[in-house]
């Protein structure tokens, strides 16, 4: 449902408008003291609309939505411990929904010192065969490969133990195809898996009613920061001008990087500011932006966008390379959640934590799809900015 003139106006302004200060910075510190999101109970981070929404597209029921909320808020604590006591046996770490757990791959050298390690941050233990710096080292090889169009992306599956190859359907057949995989299962640990079609960006032609156009461009906000907000690079050079819904000047983009990044930052101005909420569309209520910790790959993640609103899905991996019509993008995080034109540059959010902004996909929010988004940190790090958080 397509909110009123009025309605949008004021959610937009929501979310690019608006003084008001954050007490905390979205950023990670480097202690380990509770952040304000870890000390605020479960239900401050499900609205009802977020779990109508992994009702719907997750297929779960309200409590299975509450219980995954708070499984998954553990994981991404026990993380990054569970990644230092596993030390150089570290095969890497997923989110198991059945368990509800976080799950660290060892390899068969970890000691039993190692496991007790891993097993006392609560994580479960699986052997795996490589380490996660293996695989890695697998697909960077791959990575200074040349990719024709027939290959969409690969990345790296701690699960599986491998790095995992994707092919559009009917392609796999190609010469060029059947040389980059040869070339890739010679650096490593390779697994060739088909995808339905090529990967696309999510930018659009100019429509009225909607977040922020950047010459005959539409795109959506990611999130707010100090100063703006951060977006897909895909959608304006530094320099550009960004006009909101209402066609008022909002601001101009400070930076931006695609291919090889797909991000960018819009410094905000004439009577427009910042404030720490994604849009719900009326189908879902506002959320609030409390921080930016990581959700592992398995954990449940929604996304805001201006064309197909709010859709919810998984993470399916993490640091995937996808390859572009115009080029490679590294360091993307794969996710189940559908997407269409339009919604480039809009909100990856787990829970209250924001992950972070669209950058493209495969198919359509009618018969299903998969997206990729550039994560948050990286951003904020490269920008030196600092998210704005409620």
């Amino acid at each position: 449902m397509r909110r009123s003139r009025l309605t949008y106006a004021c959610l937009s302004a929501l979310l690019v408008l608006g003084g008001w200060s954050a007490a905390g910075t979205g950023q990670a510190t480097a202690d380990d003291s509770p952040t304000p999101a870890d000390r605020a109970p479960t239900s401050a981070v499900a609205s009802d609309g977020l779990l109508q929404a992994m009702q719907r597209d997750l297929g779960l029921s309200k409590e299975q939505a509450k219980t995954r909320l708070a499984a998954e808020r553990t994981a991404t604590a026990v993380a990054p411990k569970a990644r230092e006591a596993a030390g150089s046996a570290y095969g890497g770490s997923w989110f198991d929904a059945r368990a509800e757990r976080l799950t660290v791959g060892l390899t068969t050298d970890a000691s039993p010192a190692t496991v007790r390690r891993v097993e006392a941050t609560g994580a479960a233990v699986r052997t795996v065969e490589h380490t996660a710096r293996e695989l890695d080292t697998a697909k960077a090889r791959i990575d200074r490969l040349d990719a024709p169009s027939g290959v969409s992306s690969w990345h790296v599956d701690p699960a599986a133990g491998t790095v995992v190859v994707n092919v559009v359907r009917g392609e796999r057949a190609d010469n060029d195809v059947r040389r980059f995989v040869s070339r890739a299962r010679a650096a490593g640990p390779v697994t060739v898996r088909t995808v339905a079609s090529a990967p696309s960006t999510f930018a659009a032609g100019t429509v009225g009613g909607d977040p922020y156009y950047t010459g005959n461009v539409r795109c959506s906000i990611g999130f707010s920061v100090h100063g703006g907000f951060i977006t897909a690079g895909h959608c304006g050079q530094p320099g550009a001008g960004v006009r909101g819904w209402d066609g008022s000047y909002i601001g101009t983009f400070q930076g931006s990087s695609f291919p090889d990044n797909d991000y960018a930052w819009v410094s905000v101005g004439s009577g427009w500011w910042t404030v720490p909420v994604v849009l719900g569309w009326g189908t879902v209520s506002d959320q609030l932006v409390r921080g930016s910790g990581e959700a592992p790959v398995g954990a449940s993640v929604c996304r805001s966008g201006s064309t197909t609103h709010w859709h919810c899905g998984r993470v399916l991996a993490k640091n995937e390379t996808v390859n572009y019509s115009q080029g490679a993008v590294h360091q993307m995080t794969k996710t189940s959640v559908c997407a269409e034109p339009g919604d480039s540059g809009g909100s990856f959010i787990s829970g209250d934590q924001a992950q972070g902004v669209t950058s493209g996909g495969w198919g359509n929010c009618s018969s299903g799809g998969e997206s990729w988004f550039q994560p948050v940190n990286e951003i904020l790090g490269r920008y030196g900015l600092t998210l704005h958080t409620a």
